[in-house]
């Protein structure tokens, strides 16, 4: 291999991997996780079969990795904690304009078992922490997580999956001000007493 040869190989194997992601993450959201199929989404990438499988194992190292998600959550330190609700909501609004990953997963996740174990796995694991930050009482902090969640995955649906018109229709701000203060008292608010 000369020098060249050596250079370009990384970046070969670069351009291999995105285009199979993007090719797993458009057939994943098409077609679910139980009938997209490794061949498909070869084809898809312009690859033989065999390349998905070098790279990934399976396909469920393949979807693990096409829908390896980072949501990016905004430090609890930097900001007022009275205003979570909004940031949290604001800060979804851009991950949900920006990433079609999210919107694939959760396609994904409505259809099959492996994309909504996939779903709440990175919910869990990365809103968690926060909530723990947030609430005043730790011990509930997974019902919290789980509640803002939700929220932000409702409005994710109405809004870029079902496309409810209504929904679809607020401004950005209309939507800060609708969920943010619900967001907020998920995570803020004393823990309910049952009725007796």
């Amino acid at each position: 291999m000369t020098d060249t040869e050596a250079a370009t190989a990384p970046r070969r194997s670069d351009a291999t991997r995105h285009a199979i992601l993007r090719a797993a993450r458009e057939r994943f959201a098409a077609d679910g996780y139980d009938r997209a199929t490794i061949r498909a989404i070869a084809k898809d990438a312009r690859i033989d079969p065999s390349m998905v499988m070098r790279y990934y194992g399976s396909k469920e190292g393949l979807y693990a990795a096409a829908l390896d998600v980072d949501l990016r959550l905004p430090d609890p330190a930097a900001f007022d904690p009275q205003d979570v609700g909004r940031v949290l909501v604001s800060h979804f609004l851009d991950l949900w304009e920006s990433n079609e990953m999210l919107s694939a997963m959760l396609r994904v996740g409505a259809t099959s078992e492996a994309g909504a174990e996939r779903m709440q796995g990175v919910f869990r694991d990365q809103l968690l922490p926060l909530a723990r930050h947030m609430c005043p009482d730790p011990e509930q902090a997974a019902t919290r997580a789980a509640l803002c969640s939700s929220q932000v995955l409702g409005l994710a649906l109405t809004r870029y999956i079902l496309r409810f018109r209504p929904v679809v229709a607020l401004s950005r701000e209309e939507i800060v001000e609708w969920l943010g203060p619900t967001v907020q008292r998920y995570l803020t608010a004393p823990y309910p007493t049952p009725y007796p």
